[in-house]
């Protein structure tokens, strides 16, 4: 299998940044929507000053934020890709791109519905993330959906031609199983996390699992 592009999402703080700057990871990935790992611009622009991430992309999480609202994070955050994980719409992504150009990744919340959601916003997101659909909750849950279910996402997404990550409850113990499938790419946010801190030996962990599944290939 190729490897897959690895991003570590949730980092609430310096010490989480400097973690995960020393990891394989591809994209590391701020909270801006409420949530318990919501972060403030501010901060996340004197954590990026301070350590240095070398070549991993950013990316800036929100749900149904208002366009201005994604305007003012950029203004103080430099955001490689801005992910809506909310219901925003087609139009609504069309017009982030277009006000900021930046990449545009649209979460899809796993149900029946979910790849006919995906068709419609092709040519449009840069990419998607595949989530549990968990009530009350849009992301952040722990809980993996059904993962029998990943070929049918990674088939559309690839003939898009955009890159899809599987999110969800991945952890150290069932990144093996998750990683059968050849998925383009994954997210991790409280499975790499120890005490709601990123766990340096966790990420390790999974990583050892990514390499040894790349070699087998």
């Amino acid at each position: 299998m190729l490897q897959p592009l690895i991003k570590y999402c949730g980092n609430t703080s310096f010490e989480d940044v400097q973690v995960v700057a020393k990891s394989k990871a591809h994209y590391i990935g701020f909270i801006f929507a409420n949530s318990q790992r919501k972060v403030h611009p501010d901060d996340v622009n004197n954590w990026l000053k301070k350590v240095d991430i070398q070549d991993k992309k950013t990316v800036g999480i929100f749900v149904n934020a208002e366009l201005k609202e994604i305007e003012t994070v950029l203004e103080n955050v430099p955001l490689s890709v801005i992910q809506c994980h909310g219901t925003e719409s087609v139009d609504f992504i069309k017009r982030v791109k277009n006000k900021t150009g930046v990449h545009v990744w649209k979460v899809i919340h796993h149900d029946k519905q979910g790849p006919g959601t995906m068709k419609e916003f092709a040519g449009v997101a840069d990419g998607y993330v595949v989530d549990t659909k968990v009530a009350n909750l849009w992301g952040g849950s722990g809980i993996s959906f059904e993962w029998k279910v990943i070929p049918i996402y990674q088939q559309e997404a690839r003939k898009q031609g955009v890159p899809c990550f599987i999110a969800g409850g991945i952890d150290s113990n069932n990144i093996e199983n998750l990683l059968s499938y050849e998925i383009d790419g994954f997210d991790i946010s409280s499975g790499i996390e120890h005490e709601g801190k990123k766990d340096h030996t966790i990420i390790q962990t999974i990583e050892k699992w990514v390499d040894k599944c790349v070699e087998r290939t």
